[in-house]
């Protein structure tokens, strides 16, 4: 009984990874300021109802910034 408990606990753990993931979009913003760049991830999140969390930006003359929008 505890090996069948322990196998659903991991099976239910495995699925709400993969639903979390599944909702996850990656975007790409370029500005002359971090701000500005920050502002429209932030724009485009609030348009699809989501959360952002930026994973790169690199400032090259203008600022190029990448993030995951996820529900």
């Amino acid at each position: 009984m505890k090996t069948i408990k322990t196998l659903s606990i991991a099976a239910v753990a495995a699925l709400s990874m993969m639903s979390a993931a599944s909702f996850a979009q990656s975007v790409s913003v370029q500005s002359s300021t971090l701000d500005g760049a920050e502002a429209k991830i932030a724009a485009q999140a609030q348009e699809q109802g989501a959360q952002y969390k930026i994973t790169s930006a690199n400032t090259n003359n203008r600022v190029h910034m990448t993030a995951e929008l996820y529900k």
